[in-house]
């Protein structure tokens, strides 16, 4: 069975690989790129992914562009459903490549995250396999997350410290100080 695994960063790419591979399936990864702010982040995160997948044989697929415009425009005054939007063009994106390059299924290593929306992953994913014509494989990722963090830290991979666009960027280094309320 062939399935494509949308992936966010080498890091998060190592358990799921592991797994898919175990069950037998020929993987291939798929690394979008729009969301990633800023863009010499998104080539961090790409040149870690690369060097990983070469590593270990993985095939990828680079989107190409950076269409970080598009990102901001979807999501702009919908700031607090940021994560759903993104996670849906993400998600559809795979999608839509999955079907045309015929693959039999398609997934995201966002399902290894335990800071990432799980239940919502997985709804808009089974949603968007659904609309496009091609199975969104769920698989809880997470339950290999000190294994993936442990892996990575002894590979001396690049890791982020968030998700990757502005937004959580932002939250990441601005903490507003909280005033008395009796001021």
């Amino acid at each position: 069975m062939k399935i494509l695994l949308h992936t966010c960063c080498g890091p998060c790419s190592i358990y799921p690989v592991k797994v898919l591979r175990d069950a037998k399936m020929d993987v291939m990864g798929y690394y979008y790129r729009h969301n990633i702010h800023p863009y010499n982040e998104c080539l961090k995160r790409q040149e870690t992914l690369e060097k990983y997948a070469e590593s270990i044989d993985l095939n990828l697929i680079l989107q190409e562009g950076y269409e970080l415009e598009a990102f901001l425009r979807s999501v702009v005054f919908r700031e607090n459903e940021r994560c759903t939007l993104c996670y849906h063009e993400r998600l559809k994106s795979t999608a839509l490549l999955a079907k045309h390059d015929k693959f039999d299924f398609f997934s995201t290593t966002l399902l290894f995250s335990k800071f990432q929306k799980h239940e919502i992953i997985r709804s808009i994913g089974e949603a968007v396999g659904k609309s496009v014509g091609i199975s969104f494989y769920y698989y809880d990722f997470r339950e290999g997350w000190k294994e993936g963090i442990e892996e990575s830290k002894y590979l001396n991979m690049y890791r982020q410290q968030y998700c990757g666009c502005i937004y959580s960027e932002k939250e990441r280094f601005y903490k507003p100080e909280k005033r008395n309320s009796a001021q």
